[in-house]
């Protein structure tokens, strides 16, 4: 509207001076020169509004960087709460209370965990036991492998004396278990943090819900709110229930590998492939890449050092291309490259929860944009 002014303003006074008023004419030319300008002006006041908004970012980002010890256990504890939000919904149908509701789930929780936890610390704790063992047997192994590149100078002599000795590795494992053990305080309290607010979360989940939808003003806007916020518990809740069921399989399946292959301990490869298949990509190429190096450690031919890690590398390709998409459906599928850039984010920004966090927010934000920009839907009803 200011230009057309303008340049309404500049036709007529360039037909005033075309019929011969020089009074006209000083107006014109600064009429002229406000027209000129007016481009350069709006593209400043464009780049000015973007770099306000990424300084925001940048300070935002910086923000969630600072706070992780208080963000990471509350994002989490918010995650599993709505994975949760499915049986919280099922139980209160039931007739069970909102707190006693948020006590039973928490402690289902806790249970697990403390499962897990119990099924890893046996075997790990025989592996510390084996651990000069271990680390010779690695030696001996590897060493024929590792002759055969000259560059890296490594010789057996290289394992018996200086930095990359066993005797000065097991040294350097005091510092390991001192720095372990320096990080047990702030890691017992996330831990608290996580389950205080779970417990929250879980008994104050509804009045949450009307509050955030009592937020806006208009019916439309609340339905839409209603939509989404439907939409991403139905989506947490179903994907990781049935990816849960189909990645135990695969840490079955592990086990029987690790067993027929000849692998010690194989329970524990099963639970380290159950846990491992929730991280895309990573997941999977760590664990293949411990397979190889453990079945090298274990087994003096090549072909049966690497037939476990390329037996599970099979079954985690068919799993994840023939059997997930057949139970999820094409409509669950993330863009592959956005989860991978979700993954390297947020293990930059958080660490190893950071990359577990990765696939269940990258699945928050498909929904939020799935519920905004598809414009038919079918919309909730409103009480009354």
């Amino acid at each position: 509207m200011e230009i057309d002014k303008i340049a309404g303003r500049h036709a007529g006074g360039t037909a005033a001076q075309e019929s011969g008023s020089g009074a006209g004419g000083y107006g014109n030319e600064a009429d002229a020169a406000e027209l000129a300008d007016y481009p350069t002006n709006g593209k400043l006041h464009v780049a000015a509004s973007w770099a306000t908004i990424g300084i925001f970012l940048i300070l935002a980002l910086a923000g969630v960087y600072m706070m992780s010890m208080i963000l990471i256990p509350v994002t989490l504890a918010v995650v599993v709460g709505m994975i949760l939000g499915l049986a919280a919904e099922k139980l209160s149908r039931l007739g069970v209370p909102r707190v006693l509701n948020a006590i039973l789930l928490s402690s289902a929780v806790a249970l697990a965990i403390v499962l897990v936890v119990n099924a890893l610390a046996g075997p790990l704790a025989t592996l510390a036991q084996e651990a000069p063992d271990f680390f010779q047997r690695t030696s001996d192994r590897l060493m024929p492998y590792l002759n055969r590149f000259k560059w890296l100078h490594i010789s057996p002599e290289t394992f018996q004396s200086g930095p990359m000795s066993i005797t000065t590795l097991l040294e350097n494992s005091g510092n390991v278990l001192h720095l372990l053990s320096s990080n047990l305080t702030p890691a017992i309290v996330q831990i608290l943090i996580f389950f205080a607010a779970l417990l929250l979360f879980l008994s104050g989940r509804v009045t949450l819900r009307k509050t955030i939808i009592m937020t806006f003003s208009s019916r439309e806007s609340r339905l839409t709110a209603i939509r989404i916020i439907n939409a991403v518990e139905r989506v947490l809740g179903f994907y990781f229930a049935t990816a849960s069921l189909i990645y135990a399989g695969i840490g079955v399946a592990m086990t029987v590998i690790a067993y027929v292959g000849g692998m010690s301990v194989p329970i524990l490869w099963g639970v380290f492939a159950f846990l491992s298949s929730f991280i895309p990509f990573l997941g999977v190429t760590t664990m293949t890449i411990a397979l190889a190096i453990a079945g090298i450690i274990t087994q003096s031919d090549i072909i049966f050092a690497l037939a476990p890690a390329v037996a599970f590398f099979a079954v985690h390709l068919a799993v994840e291309n023939l059997v997930f998409p057949a139970v999820m459906g094409r409509q669950w599928e993330l863009n592959p490259f956005v989860v991978f850039l979700a993954i390297i984010f947020w293990t930059w920004m958080w660490g190893a929860i950071g990359a577990m966090l990765a696939l269940p927010l990258s699945l928050i934000v498909m929904t939020v944009v799935d519920e905004l920009f598809i414009e038919e839907k079918t919309q909730p009803q409103l009480p009354g």
